[in-house]
């Protein structure tokens, strides 16, 4: 049972069962979201086809989940891989809030729950993405887990009471609306529902399918003894994660700024990384090698999970 690696998590539970038992919900908010924000997708694709929208929809796209979901919300705002002034840290965590996911403060409740429900011997199906490729996708795009005896979430204060943060929290939904106005301006209705509603939709799907898979199908180089899931690699979809598809190796080390660790192992965001280190703007990358020793760990000798 992985409990030393669970001692300093954020996430606790007096209950052995905690993450076990619970109801799935339909979460009305996040539904209609998605929902509208899938509208406007197909509306902007189908009745305002432009190349200049499908180019919007591509750059934007990428520009946040590279720099606002792998750089600033994950690798930074949750795991603290590396060290940046804060005006980045700002900037790199609203560019996150873009993606279309949540604020910072309930994406990282979200992941600490679901990371550690995952660590232990067994966790709800809907934590382990467990419930099958349509239940899944029908719990996790328009649903929330009640446990019964939920675990405490304590964050930091640094993040818990940052201003900036809360602001973000309870703004998240509104963040787009800049850009959807600025959009119109520039080119319409059409222009608009590419750079915020195609890219919001492509974000929140993405997120889920990548999720789903990581934690169902791919290729694994190490195993976490005592652990509910294991992560599994999807080694084509490096480019277009920009290198979160690594998810064997996130769950062996969590903490690592740079996630494809092998050769061939594509992490676009590890690449951002190095080339900021050399520009004097961040610091202190974690690696493997910095992280405290996991006795649960250890390595996965077939190159294929059944």
């Amino acid at each position: 049972m992985p409990r030393a690696s669970l001692a300093g998590h954020r996430a606790s539970a007096p209950r052995a069962d905690s993450v076990l038992h619970g109801a799935v919900r339909y979460a009305p908010v996040t539904s209609l979201w998605l929902a509208a924000m899938l509208a406007g997708a197909v509306l902007g694709a189908t009745l305002a086809f432009s190349w200049t929208g499908l180019a919007l929809f591509l750059a934007s796209t990428a520009t946040v989940l590279l720099f606002g979901h792998s750089l600033g919300s994950h690798r930074k705002l949750i795991h603290d891989s590396y060290r940046c002034p804060l005006w980045l840290e700002y900037l790199l965590v609203y560019l996150g809030v873009l993606v279309g996911l949540g604020g910072p403060l309930g994406l990282l409740r979200q992941h600490e729950l679901r990371d550690y429900a995952q660590r232990l011997p067994a966790c709800h199906p809907y934590l382990r993405h467990g419930g099958g490729f349509w239940r899944d996708a029908w719990w996790q795009l328009h649903c929330r887990l009640e446990l019964d005896h939920s675990p405490r979430i304590r964050i930091e204060a640094r993040i818990a009471h940052d201003r900036f943060y809360r602001f973000l929290e309870r703004t998240w939904m509104l963040q787009q609306l800049p850009w959807a106005i600025a959009l119109y301006l520039w080119g319409g209705w059409g222009l608009a529902c590419w750079g915020v509603c195609a890219r919001v939709s492509a974000g929140v799907l993405g997120h889920w399918l990548i999720g789903y898979f990581a934690h169902n199908h791919g290729q694994r180089h190490f195993h976490v003894d005592g652990a509910a899931v294991q992560g599994h690699n999807i080694r084509l979809a490096s480019l277009l994660t920009m290198g979160e598809c690594w998810h064997n190796n996130h769950h062996a080390y969590p903490g690592s700024a740079r996630l494809g660790l092998l050769p061939g192992e594509w992490d676009p965001g590890w690449w951002v990384l190095l080339l900021w280190r050399r520009m004097g703007l961040v610091s202190d990358l974690r690696l493997p090698q910095d992280l405290a020793p996991r006795p649960e760990l250890r390595p996965w000798h077939q190159q294929n999970s059944y």
